[in-house]
């Protein structure tokens, strides 16, 4: 408090209204004003008596209580309603706030400081008041005369126990006694809630402003909170806290201190205690440093008014508050905030001072503990009317800057250990920074025993642990030092943070395990040498020096010095003593050197072996002759060495022998063989139960496993678990293993019982009780439950005294459940009264107070106290008192409080544990409040969790307290039930919140959590992503900054993303981080393994590649064969041919298999077979010259058949390498050598050895092999051969095991089987469903003779696979019998029209279902119609509707149609939620949305939209390609990527939209990141000028340089980009690069991409042109072909298997027509198929099939099936003649597009006749068949055809770009409007134009003119594509042209938009360009002017307005 000048009577603070004359005051006014004028005089220094009468002038506080008491009843009705305006008005520095107010304030002034002056002495018990102290004088001191004491209450508390002691107690006392203390205690605790009902508000609104909550900001983030915050977050989210017992406690410890009694123990039995040892005295305790504490109020940032309870009043939320309450936020809330701030601050003084009195703990009054205070007359200073400024703190404003100066620590000479386990409490942060982080701290404090507690402290923090490894673990520095024995705490730590080196060094030198084993301490810590881990391929640590000790090259003795003996003694003492001691010679002339005299001592002391002959090696006969270790002594370097290298034997002969081994533990070196030999001898019983390395963490352990180890293994059991803290420690976590305690006290000392001759030499440190048994702490720090055993076990006496009489600590130590058996084991020592020798009996002395708590049986029954401990204390007796009360009312607390009562003490407490809490941030941790509550908090949010049902609110806490939630996890020495359910709440929160979350915990939760989730993953069901997140946190937020969470969260690196794999910390030298990773690796997908090769690549250069040994491969594990190809191609030939084994184990891509296979087997021309067998099938990416190298040797063998296997696995391989398989192979010479069995190996293989092979087959050999050959991807044309001969064999059950040889079954023959039979191969049919197209005749055979049968709704499950093949007029006569069994309909894949069919049916049936239940109508949601979707939207406008509407069509089996996707977007862009729906919309629907939509997209939205793209990326790329591009310059615009350069981030992040980015941004793109990327770059799609932006970035010098400088390595890079490159610049290629089989593999690396799921769709046709023109151009040019010179050598012939690898168009006429007959004949079917075959190709190709086959009216239908595209050659005439009898003929040719109008009628005339059939009874087989042929057919001839039958085959039929004319379009689609086909064209719906497709073009104009939105809707782009013209403008106007959708509307040709009109146009343009005024057509043709205002014509408008008005009024 500060001092103030006294002001006298004049009031500076309030202007009182005092200056009004009297006659207008009233007299209540005028007795105020008199009474503080009084109070003034007594400030002015008067005499102040209650004896003195009054004079008038000079009033007594007799009078001024007088007056007081007579304004107190009319005052009393409203103070309480104005006190709150009043309080307010006082602390905000207002100066007219009434007389009231002024009272108040010159009442508190005047009587202030003799209040805290009295309490002050009161605090101190004993004081002599001096009355020469003013501010003792006063309305207090008047009661006291000068000299005199306030009266003792030490004293008072006596007399009241000598009061109790003479009371007789009997049972009704008894009974009577506990009735009034209930009713007391109801009473008492009534009122005590009707008191603090008042003022706990006021004090929890004081609260809030001062301590600010922890929140969630607008990003979701909030910072962390402490303790107080908690509290009071729970409060205001109704936590139930129980703080009762943990407040007590600290009020207990602080009223009632406890002392030491006085009383001495006069019995004999009765230990003494006073030897016992304390760490502090009693004089230590009384002495407190007098520490000028203050609050600091001086705080600027409060909380605002609707962050406290005020807000919750104010609006009426909160609950029902007093008037005064109301009053007291409604008067803040007219503050401002400066005012708020000088009225909170104000308050906070003023709270100051009240409580200064109460702030120390001297418990004696001196001089320098009594705080003065001074009369207070004025609030000036105090209350200060102005904000005060900021304090400038001082230079140690806490405990902790006073104390834990870390600085002057490395000075002083000692540090006292309780102060550094002090500032390790209450500076954690500051002591892991300062001490922990500094090795000379750390050393200096280390060198005192009761610091190595330091160890595990810091190892546990969150320091360094490498550094400190690095500076504690030095192995070097401990031989150095021979006489100190190594701690074995520091040996713990160091097995603990560095196992792998330590144990190495153990294992491998002796010396330095015998030196380590010197303290018998260390017997626990021997390694287990069988199983020590390699050398790493990179080591840290240098060798010891090993290389020291060649005796044999000591030449110069003279350099022999005392270091380099020392040396070699301590690493190599036996061989030393055989080289030197044994060389007398030797010896000798080192012993000339008078340094090296020692040297003779050693040698005469050393052990000489009972063979002196020097052996070349070692000689176990010689050295580990066991049979006399018996008998003689065994030197302990020699045991340790047989030990080692012949464990067997040593077991047999030394463990075994228990009087060899009794022998040999007499000396106390090898005190370590009793864990070794028990070890040993229970190997086969112990490994698997008991694992004691692991039981170091913590971990749960079965109490029956402990039991069977203690039993099978009792000295490994004790030295691994009872005599290691840790170990005991985390196993007693365990409530079942509370038996330890007992176990372990009784066997504690059997490794130490004494041996005759043990423990003469050095041992370990014995326990020292008196230094580690400090029970005076345990009250502030409990002790560890092992620690705990000890002191029971060896300071029993002083434990008994200390402990068992210690109140406090009994129930501290009764809180933990390792602890609990103390208060039993207390209570079994109570007799200790006995006779003693003489038989006189002493008496006891007589304990008042022990004789009053057994007479009134207060105490609780685990407090017993015992005769022979000390008289309990006054304090003790009333703290059990108080105790025990507490006990015996929480059994009756329901009777003694009702629920409101409870919650109103609840929350007082709750608030006092807060005020403490904040007093203790300012003064230090004196009452030790966190510590008290920990255990209670814990337990109180736990149950939280366990109750609140807000998902929210347990994220705030999570995220927000995570840190403090995690070192109350962390403080806790065992882990209970309820942190584990902690734990548990992590794994409930949504995905979208847990980075946060996850950041905020502590390093040692996060362990927790790993723990859990390993132990629980099984039964834990996690929400996608959940387990991607959590382990992208840990990486990027806890791995980095502890390196040891590695081992633990590895087993969840399988859910990382390649971004986080490739952010991990640079451990790559770390060997078990290595091999932790190898180990996992082959789970990962192929991304997450490239992204761990990039990662490891950081820590492998290219020059460290290139300086690897070679067996750098198996020393780095798997991970190097992930690197990036640019570093992987730096290994050797030697290193990959080491490496082979550990590659082959992993998956190479190709490009690392043909470096791997032109490294090695292009550079070793000697391989063995063996060789080739490891390379296995990576030689089949050799160079075929290579190979053939082999030719005729033993090892050519091991290459066939491997090239053979590679073959049969489909793996792809030049020509040359297939010829090797097919030419050198004699049995497929001759096909009817084979056996069935040998044909079902080499099915594979079948399809590229041709038709004629297949022909030469039997049935016999075929029929065995049939379930291999199903599983073969024939052609077809192969597959008809087989089927012909296998068909007549063949039996039901066979047939639906046919697979691909399905498509060989003909048609007619289908057309022939009974129902049984189709559904049996239709099964075949099933399997290859994508081989089949879609519109086969055989698809159609099949389905419409099914759906023919009226049974075909039952067979749904078997036609559910050619659904799709369907034709709608076959669905449409079934669809009343499918809504009678609709359960099984809607399960179904129907495709878009038969839904649309079905739900039309049904809407009719049942209008309720389909337009109220249409959720539930499974794959019928496809046919909804806008209308239903509307009316739900309008009933149902919430977002959860619209996303359940959403989450059903994202189910449908088929994409949405265009129109219900047009509709769905329209209807849901009209809310204002449309934002949160974009996740929930799904890509197809998202990229359905108008691009007008999308650019309003915000960054988030975009980002969102982004990633949807990249999950779905195949939606991306149906969309037109201009729609593709705006949309990624958008996207890129929103996210802010047109920067200087194209980052990997940025480039990586749009994923398969990266290439679409505009030339100026994807020419920028990272050039490093493109080398290392190029595989993934190379499945991307490019547009034209991407494709040249490619090849000028791959000449660049950064990246492969100048093309001529290229290697073979390069091209591989490359791989299909080279086809990017110029022709110019291809040219420039090394020929010698360019081999046929380099060729072949670039044209197969495109073929590849091109068949896959980007390439498919990425199918521009100008594009596809010039990639081919390249691949030509390529071929030609390097095999000769487009060569000049008549010198160059002949062009090379292709063979089949080279079209195969290339193309037919690629190669020239005249090769093609040079091929052999068989090569000929095995390709024509791959030559029809290549529609790239040029006119000349095809001539040339033509000529050779005539030759061969004879003139085209003798082709067969085989032959004419297999012709394809080269048909086209053929006149009208050939066509005429042409043998179509087979619909597999007919189909062939009508899949051809390219017929003129005379070549389609010939081939419809030959059709005609070939078959014998008139149009009319042409089936829709044939006719799907026919394809573009029905165009060849005239008018006359269509309108004969079967409409029934057409109509199933316009499915087919609509989908071909037919070359018909308009009037026989006109015609076919007449045909469709029979009632016995769709009927009247006005009733056609959707589902029938969608079937239809093209054939809508061929609609009649007056048909077209009255299309409808609904038909329109259903017209594919295609057949508005092919309608004329002329008939698109004048059949359809521009409403309907308004009603396209947009890829309608970009099908409008050229011709059709040149004759439309202005009208039309701005209609079509409005479709395509809905957000720009002047349209502009994005496919690159201008589509005009549209009219609009010109904007100067509306300013001159404007201004003429103006002008009109102004005239007007003048």
């Amino acid at each position: 408090m500060h001092d103030v000048d006294q002001v006298g009577s004049e009031n500076k603070f309030i202007q009182r209204k005092s200056y009004q004359p009297p006659d207008e005051m009233t007299k209540q006014q005028e007795d105020m004003q008199k009474v503080i004028d009084q109070i003034h005089l007594l400030s002015s220094g008067n005499t102040r008596s209650f004896s003195i009468p009054s004079t008038g002038e000079n009033p007594n506080y007799d009078e001024i209580l007088s007056e007081l008491s007579a304004l107190n009843s009319p005052l009393r009705e409203r103070f309480m309603e104005d006190f709150p305006k009043m309080l307010v008005c006082i602390l905000s520095g207002k100066q007219d706030c009434g007389l009231e107010a002024e009272l108040i304030k010159t009442a508190s002034l005047e009587f202030g400081p003799p209040l805290l002056s009295f309490l002050s002495s009161l605090r101190s018990q004993t004081c002599t008041l001096d009355t020469s102290n003013e501010a003792l004088r006063g309305i207090f001191g008047t009661y006291a005369t000068e000299g005199t004491t306030i009266p003792d209450l030490s004293s008072f508390e006596q007399i009241i126990l000598k009061i109790l002691s003479s009371l007789s107690v009997s049972d009704s006392l008894k009974s009577i006694m506990n009735a009034l203390l209930d009713a007391t205690a109801r009473y008492v605790l009534q009122f005590m809630a009707i008191v603090m009902e008042a003022s706990l508000d006021y004090i929890r609104i004081a609260l809030q402003f001062g301590i600010e909550i922890p929140s969630f900001d607008q990003k979701q983030t909030c910072s962390q909170g402490d303790l107080k915050q908690l509290i009071m977050w729970g409060m205001k989210n109704n936590v139930s806290w129980s703080f009762s017992a943990p407040f007590i406690e600290i009020l207990l410890e602080n009223i009632f201190p406890l002392e030491q009694s006085t009383l001495s123990y006069p019995l004999s039995e009765c230990q003494d205690p006073t030897s016992v040892q304390f760490q502090r005295t009693t004089s230590d305790q009384t002495n407190y440093t007098v520490i000028n504490y203050e609050i600091m109020c001086d705080q600027s940032n409060l909380t605002s008014l609707n962050e406290t309870l005020c807000a919750d009043i104010l609006s009426g939320a909160g609950d029902e508050s007093s008037a005064s309450i109301l009053t007291l936020c409604q008067v803040l809330s007219n503050l401002s905030h400066n005012q708020v701030e000088l009225t909170w601050r104000n308050m906070c003084y003023f709270l100051q001072a009240l409580v200064s009195p109460f702030s120390t703990r001297s418990s004696v009054c001196s001089a320098e503990d009594s705080v003065p205070f001074s009369v207070i007359t004025s609030l000036h200073e105090f209350l200060p009317l102005t904000p005060a400024p900021r304090r400038v703190a001082r230079g140690a404003s806490s405990l902790r800057q006073l104390v834990c100066d870390y600085s002057s620590w490395l000075v002083n000479t000692t540090v006292d250990a309780g102060l550094v386990s002090l500032c390790s409490d209450n500076d954690r942060a500051a002591f892991v920074r300062q001490v922990c982080n500094n090795a000379t701290l750390m050393k200096k404090l280390l060198s005192y025993p009761m610091n190595s507690w330091l160890y595990g402290y810091c190892g546990n923090s969150s320091a360094d642990v490498g550094y400190l490894v690095s500076q504690l673990c030095v192995y070097e520095q401990w031989l150095n030092q021979p006489t100190e024995p190594t701690d074995p705490a520091l040996v713990n730590f160091c097995m603990s943070y560095d196992s792998a080196r330590l144990t190495q060094l153990m294992c491998e030198h002796t010396g330095f395990l015998m030196f380590i084993m010197s303290n018998p301490d260390n017997g626990r810590f021997m390694p287990n040498c069988t199983n020590s881990p390699p050398f790493p391929p990179i080591s840290d640590l240098d060798p010891l020096p090993l290389d020291l000790c060649q005796y044999s090259e000591w030449q110069d003795l003279s350099q022999i010095t005392t270091d380099i003996l020392s040396t070699c003694i301590k690493f190599d003492q036996s061989g030393f003593t055989m080289e030197v001691c044994l060389n007398k010679t030797f010896l000798n002339s080192l012993l000339q050197n008078k340094n090296n005299a020692w040297l003779e001592m050693h040698c005469s002391t050393s052990f000489i072996p009972s063979t002196p002959e020097p052996n070349l090696g070692f000689n176990f006969a010689n050295w580990c002759d066991y049979q006399t270790w018996g008998q003689k002594q065994v030197d302990s370097s020699i045991v340790a060495l047989c030990w080692q290298h012949d464990p067997q034997s040593f077991n047999d002969k030394v463990c075994c022998q228990r009087s060899v081994l009794e022998k040999l533990l007499q000396d106390p070196q090898n005190t370590w063989l009793s864990s070794v030999c028990s070890d040993m001898s229970e190997i086969t019983l112990t490994p698997q139960v008991c694992t004691y390395s692991e039981w170091t963490r913590p971990v749960i352990v079965d109490m029956t496993d402990l039991a069977l180890c203690s039993e099978i293994d009792p000295y490994n059991f004790t030295s691994k678990v009872c005599n290691n803290g840790t170990v005991l420690q985390n196993l007693l976590a365990n409530q079942d293993n509370i038996w330890l305690i007992e176990y372990c006290g009784n066997r504690s000392n059997i490794t130490k019982t004494p041996v005759p001759g043990v423990g003469q030499g050095t041992g370990g440190t014995p326990f020292n009780a008196a230094e580690q048994c400090q029970y005076s702490s345990w009250s502030v720090t409990p002790p560890h439950a092992a620690l705990l055993a000890q002191c029971w076990e060896h300071d029993l006496s002083n434990f008994v005294h200390s402990i068992c009489s210690n109140a406090a600590i009994l129930l501290s130590l009764s809180w933990e459940p390792s602890s609990v058996w103390v208060n039993n084991m207390c209570q079994t020592f109570t007799n200790y009264t006995t006779t003693p020798n003489n038989s006189t009996t002493i008496e006891k002395p007589v304990c008042i107070a022990k004789e009053l708590i057994k007479e009134f049986n207060l105490i609780c029954p685990s407090f017993y106290i015992s005769d022979c401990q000390p008289c309990t204390t006054q304090n003790m007796v009333l703290q059990m008192m108080v105790r025990c009360l507490m006990a015996n009312l929480r059994t009756k607390e329901t009777k003694l409080m009702t629920p409101s009562v409870a919650k109103m003490l609840n929350e007082a407490v709750s608030t006092s544990i807060v005020i403490l809490l904040t007093l203790e941030d300012a003064m230090g941790t004196i009452w030790h409040v966190g510590e008290a509550i920990r255990p209670s908090l814990l337990r109180s949010v736990v149950d939280f969790f366990k109750n609140e049902s807000d998902p929210e609110k347990k994220t705030v806490l999570l995220q927000c307290f995570g840190t403090l939630l995690s070192s109350l996890l962390h403080t806790t020495r065992d882990v209970t039930s309820d942190e584990m359910f902690l734990i548990k709440e992590y794994f409930l929160v949504p995905v979208n919140r847990l980075k946060p979350v996850l950041a905020a915990a502590n390093i040692s939760t996060v362990r927790l959590i790993l723990q859990y989730y390993s132990g629980a993953k099984n039964m834990l069901n996690l929400p996608d992503g959940y387990l991607s997140t959590m382990v992208s946190v840990l990486l990027q937020t806890h791995l980095v900054k502890d390196e040891t969470l590695f081992p633990e969260l590895a087993p969840l690196l399988a859910a990382a993303s390649p971004a986080d794999i490739q952010a991990l910390p640079p451990l790559q030298s770390n060997f078990s981080v290595r091999e932790s990773i190898n180990r996992i690796l082959n789970s990962m997908s192929l991304e997450q393994r490239e992204a761990f090769g990039l990662w490891y690549s950081k820590g492998m250069s290219p020059s460290d590649i290139i300086k690897g040994r070679q067996s750098l491969i198996r020393d780095s594990g798997n991970l190097i064969a992930y690197l990036p190809f640019p570093n992987f191609q730096h290994l050797s030939a030697a290193q990959l041919l080491d490496g082979l084994d550990v590659l082959q184990k992993n998956t190479l891509i190709p490009v690392r298999q043909e470096f791997i296979a032109s490294t090695v087997i292009g550079t070793f021309k000697n391989l063995t077979a063996q060789d080739f067998i490891r390379l296995g099938n990576i030689s089949c990416m050799a160079e075929p010259a290579d190979l053939l190298a082999y030719n005729n040797t033993e090892t050519f063998r091991v290459i066939q058949d491997t090239l053979m296997n590679c073959a049969l696995k489909g793996i792809s391989m030049p020509s040359q390498l297939i010829s090797i398989v097919l030419r050198n192979s004699p049995e497929l010479q001759t096909p009817s050598s084979l056996t069935s069995d040998r044909l079902t190996e080499i099915a594979p293989l079948l399809p590229l050895v041709g038709g004629a092979f297949l022909q030469r087959l039997t049935a016999s050999q075929l029929l065995p092999a049939l379930p291999a050959l199903s599983a073969t991807p024939f052609t077809a044309a192969q597959a008809t051969i087989i089927m012909e001969k296998l068909y007549p064999t063949l039996t039901q059950g066979q047939l639906q095991e046919l697979g691909s040889l399905a498509l060989g079954v003909k048609t007619a023959t289908l057309m022939t089987f009974t129902s049984d039979k189709l559904l049996s191969i239709l099964k075949a049919f099933s399997r290859i469903t994508k081989a089949l197209d879609l519109c086969s005749q055989q698809a159609n055979a099949i389905t419409t003779k099914l759906w023919g049968f009226p049974e075909v709704v039952d067979w749904l499950n078997n036609v559910e696979p050619l659904l799709n093949c369907t034709p709608l007029i076959s669905v449409l006569r079934r669809t009343r019998p499918l809504l009678n069994n609709l359960s099984n309909t809607i399960t179904k894949k129907w495709n878009t029209q038969q839904a649309q069919a079905i739900f039309t049916e049904l809407l009719s049936a049942n209008p309720n279902e389909a337009k109220q239940h249409f959720l539930g109508l499974g794959t019928l949601g496809q046919g909804l119609t806008c209308k239903i979707l509307q009316d739900h939207f309008q009933a149902n406008p919430s977002p959860s509707s619209v996303r359940k509407v959403l989450a059903y069509l994202q189910q449908q089996p088929n994409l949405l149609y265009t129109s219900l996707k047009k509709c769905l977007v329209e209807a849901i862009s009209q809310f204002e939620f449309l934002s949160e729906l974009l996740e929930d919309l799904g890509v197809e629907i998202a990229l359905s949305m108008p691009v007008s939509t999308i650019k309003k997209f915000a960054a988030d939205e975009m980002d969102t939209l982004r990633k949807m793209i990249i999950q779905e990326p195949h939606q991306f790329l149906m969309l037109s390609k201009t729609k593709q591009e705006l949309l990624v310059d958008k996207i890129a615009q929103r996210l802010g990527m047109y920067t200087a350069d194209f980052t990997e981030e940025e480039f990586q992040s749009l994923g398969i939209m990266a290439p679409f980015v505009v030339d100026e941004i994807f020419i920028q793109v990272d050039r490093s990141f493109f080398i290392a990327n190029l595989d993934g770059l190379k499945e991307l799609c490019y547009s034209g000028s991407k494709m040249e932006i490619v090849a000028r970035i791959l000449q660049e010098p950064a990246v492969f340089g100048p093309v001529p400088k290229w290697n073979k390595t390069t091209i591989t890079q490359v791989g299909r980009f080279i086809f990017f490159l110029p022709n110019n610049v291809l040219e420039t290629i090394s020929p010698d690069l360019m081999t046929v089989g380099r060729i072949e593999k670039l044209f197969m690396s495109q073929r590849q991409w091109a068949q896959g799921d980007v390439g498919i769709l990425c199918s521009d046709q100008n594009d596809m042109k010039t990639l081919f023109d390249k691949q030509q151009f390529v071929l030609q040019f390097f095999l000769g072909f487009l060569k000049m010179n008549p010198s160059s050598s002949t062009p090379i012939v292709p063979t089949c298997e080279m079209l195969h690898t290339t193309a037919p168009s690629v190669w020239t006429s005249s090769s093609l027509s040079s091929m052999s007959s068989s090569a000929f004949s095995n390709c024509l079917e791959l030559m029809g198929r290549d529609s790239y075959l040029a006119f000349f190709q095809r001539g040339e190709v033509l000529k050779r099939v005539k030759k061969m086959y004879g003139p085209v009216s003798s082709l067969s239908p085989s032959v004419v099936a297999q012709l394809g595209v080269i048909a086209t050659e053929l006149t009208p005439e050939e066509l005429n003649v042409l043998q179509l009898t087979d619909r597999r003929s007919i189909a062939a040719m009508g899949a051809v597009k390219s017929w003129s109008s005379r070549q389609l009628a010939a081939l419809f005339t030959a059709m005609l006749n070939s078959t014998k059939q008139s149009p009319n009874q042409l089936d829709s087989s044939t006719l799907v068949a026919m394809g573009h042929i029905i165009c060849g057919a005239k008018t006359t001839e269509i309108k004969l055809l079967n409409n029934v039958e057409f109509s199933k085959a316009v499915l087919c039929l609509g989908r071909l770009s037919l070359s018909c004319s308009e009037e026989q379009l006109q015609a076919l689609v007449e045909l469709l409007s029979h009632s016995l086909a769709f009927g009247p064209m006005s009733s056609w719906g959707t589902d029938v134009f969608m079937e239809i497709g093209v054939l809508a073009a061929g609609l009649p104009d007056i048909a077209m003119s009255a299309l409808v939105q609904e038909q329109i809707e259903g017209i594919t782009p295609l057949a508005i594509s092919m309608i004329s013209p002329q008939k698109f403008a004048v059949a359809l106007n521009q409403k309907q042209i308004s009603m396209f959708s947009y890829e309608q509307a970009a099908a409008v040709t050229q011709q059709q938009i040149s004759v439309l009109s202005d009208v039309q146009r701005t209609a079509l343009d409005m479709v395509l360009t809905p957000w720009v005024n002047k349209p502009v057509d994005f496919r690159g043709r201008s589509m005009g002017l549209v009219l609009s205002v010109n904007p100067l014509c509306l300013i001159f408008g404007l201004l003429m307005q103006l002008v009109v008005l102004f005239c007007s009024n003048t």
